[in-house]
């Protein structure tokens, strides 16, 4: 009996040793690169406002799309950040002025729009209207290759997912 408890606090000893030996990576947070500055708009003072206030979180359009007419829970949001083409941010960490031109090539030929805030939360952005957005009615690209590289002030509905974030923006045209 008393071997069996030494081998169990051996075992527990030998563990607690293993895991408080174990280094951990810090955790990352922030802007990646912050190196490559932003040229227009601040985050007192953002360039361009993108989106129109909605009364509801859903336009009629995207609640009867909904399962059972019911979309995701969202809730109206203003939120100023960088426009920044989503996969090079994630992949490269690019953004800022020196990436605005590939920027805007990405994100006219189909790449993803994303809103990099100052504590480096990052969004995605897409049109709220449902058929319009999913008929080719209204189209984010446009603004977004405006403004990419700007710190601008994006109202919308915001919806999460399994730690997808994004800002379904209404007013965009085509």
């Amino acid at each position: 009996m008393k071997r069996k408890i030494f081998v169990v606090a051996a075992v527990a000893l030998a563990a607690f040793a293993l895991v408080a030996q174990e280094k951990k990576a810090p955790a990352k947070g922030g802007i990646l690169h912050p190196e490559m500055a932003v040229e227009n708009g601040t985050w007192d003072k953002p360039m361009a406002k993108i989106g129109a206030k909605a009364e509801q979180a859903w336009t009629q359009t995207t609640t009867a799309a909904g399962v059972n007419s019911m979309p995701q829970p969202g809730k109206p949001i203003t939120v100023v950040g960088e426009i920044v083409d989503f996969s090079c941010y994630i992949q490269l960490g690019k953004h800022g002025e020196k990436h605005r031109s590939c920027g805007q090539k990405c994100v006219n030929n189909g790449q993803p729009i994303g809103l990099l805030t100052k504590t480096g939360a990052l969004y995605m952005l897409m049109p709220e209207e449902h058929d319009p957005r999913r008929d080719g009615g209204v189209d984010a690209k446009a603004s977004a290759a405006d403004h990419m590289g700007h710190i601008v002030e994006v109202t919308g509905t915001q919806a999460a997912v399994n730690g997808y974030n994004a800002i379904f923006v209404q007013g965009l045209t085509k």
